[in-house]
């Protein structure tokens, strides 16, 4: 039994030591300990906190302090030894740091539990991974705002279905990505108000019986304020799930951003080129320039999806307060972290490496008579309704079609044939220029608009 006891801090209520599979499989210090940064940071808020109000003694503090500074360091160093008989992260600090000062290190857990000292730990690490991504996801969105006012002012198609539909440029269509990624940076500044509150002094669940002050150490954190309840305190896991749910909104956008570069970068298509450094070749096939990165990029989002479906389906049917099952909720949140931090760093590098290729979509912007609604809008600005201009022009492409020439090659007399209003400025109407140019509002995809768009993204990026 006394073997038992030193190893575990609860083991006086138990007849018999765990076995070694159950060690195995019960025990997180072999993925939580990454949050020992954030797990001394609260353990050293929590003892200011008691010696303020007079629970333990100064010297107690004293000693935590230096104790922890130890620790830290050894952490730090790599010297640190982590044991799974000790289960977490937390355990292995409390007994290292027990073992350097004595009775101050066990007189650290009065007033707390590891209920609300993990889900404080939780809190701490995630606040801490928001402001990193949020850091990367500024320097990706910078990437495309330079890639957007760079090619401003580059015709290729804007497609609906899949089919030719209105010339835009390529400036304009980064900046709808730099829309996406805008949203999601607000949703994690949104998500980050929720995380930063504190737990910490719930204890179990019900609360303590010593004198504690709670705000004091939420403002050592900078935390928005403290949980109002306790059950609730230590058995929420709503903000994990709120900020994988950011995460795969993230990954939804980068996966659509990955499809189009993996397809403009086929030779079919051809509208860019990915710097070499993030792409690979074919062990059989000497030829072959792969966009591995966007691609897995593609499949990286379903894992951020499956991490977010782990947590929803981790507690969905638990009862309060806290339960064991709530350890399984720091792997997936840990690998979402990890994907979509690597993800953006090498996505903002990726955005510096594209080359335009803008003879090709210049030529592909011939195919699909992608000024037909600029024929349409002229026509209607010519008196004619519009359902009449419709399908106006649908015979004029269908004509168009079967001549194999795009709208701009049929003849005046031809044009006129369809519409008697036509006239010889219709051909301004039909370039692709003319179609962009006219495209001048807000939002619009003319290029000066894409220039003013760019001045505001920089603007909020500042």
């Amino acid at each position: 039994m006394t073997s038992n006891a030193n190893q575990y801090t609860w083991a006086g209520r138990f007849s018999e030591p765990v076995s070694d599979l159950v060690k195995r499989y019960t025990a997180s210090v072999d993925f939580d300990q990454r949050m020992w940064r954030q797990d001394i940071r609260g353990s050293l808020a929590h003892a200011r906190m008691l010696a303020k109000q007079g629970i333990i003694a100064a010297a107690d503090l004293a000693d935590i302090e230096r104790g922890m500074a130890i620790v830290s360091e050894e952490i730090e160093s790599g010297k640190f030894e982590w044991s799974v008989d000790l289960e977490d992260v937390h355990l292995n600090i409390e007994k290292r740091l027990t073992a350097l000062v004595g009775d101050a290190g066990k007189r650290l857990h009065t007033g707390r539990s590891r209920n609300d000292q993990v889900a404080t730990d939780i809190r701490l690490y995630l606040r801490d991974a928001i402001d990193d991504i949020q850091v990367l996801l500024k320097a990706f969105r910078s990437a495309l705002v330079d890639l957007a006012e760079k090619e401003a002012a580059t015709p290729m198609p804007g497609f609906t279905h899949l089919q030719v539909a209105q010339p835009v440029t390529f400036g304009h269509h980064m900046l709808a990505y730099f829309e996406m990624f805008g949203r999601d940076a607000e949703r994690y500044a949104d998500c980050r108000k929720r995380v930063a509150r504190l737990p910490l002094g719930a204890a179990a669940l019900a609360g303590t019986t010593y004198p504690i002050d709670r705000e004091y150490v939420a403002e050592q954190f900078g935390f928005e304020g403290v949980c109002e309840n306790s059950l609730d305190a230590v058995s929420d896991r709503d903000f994990a799930i709120e900020f994988c749910a950011a995460c795969a909104l993230l990954m939804m956008h980068i996966s659509r951003l990955s499809e189009e570069l993996v397809m403009w970068m086929s030779p079919r298509v051809g509208f860019i080129q990915i710097a070499d450094r993030f792409c690979t070749g074919s062990s059989i096939m000497p030829q072959k320039k792969n966009p591995d990165v966007p691609e897995l990029a593609r499949g990286k989002t379903g894992r951020v999806y499956g991490q977010l479906i782990s947590l929803l389906t981790l507690m969905k049917s638990q009862p309060l307060a806290y339960n064991k099952d709530n350890q399984e909720d720091k792997e997936p949140l840990f690998d979402a972290v990890d994907t979509v931090t690597d993800t953006l760093r090498i996505f903002a590098d990726m955005a510096g490496g594209i080359t335009v290729r803008a003879d090709n979509m210049q030529a592909a912007l011939t195919q699909g008579f992608a000024t037909a609604t600029d024929l349409a809008d002229y026509l209607v600005k010519k008196g004619l309704p519009f359902r009449d201009a419709h399908e106006a022009v649908g015979h004029a492409v269908k004509a168009a079609e079967a001549k194999g020439v795009d709208l701009p090659q049929l003849t005046l007399d031809e044009l006129k044939a369809f519409c008697p209003q036509v006239e010889n400025d219709v051909f301004s109407v039909l370039t692709v220029a003319g179609s962009l140019a006219s495209r001048n509002h807000i939002g619009g995809t003319a290029p000066d608009q894409v220039r003013a768009a760019v001045a505001r993204a920089r603007q909020r990026l500042a």
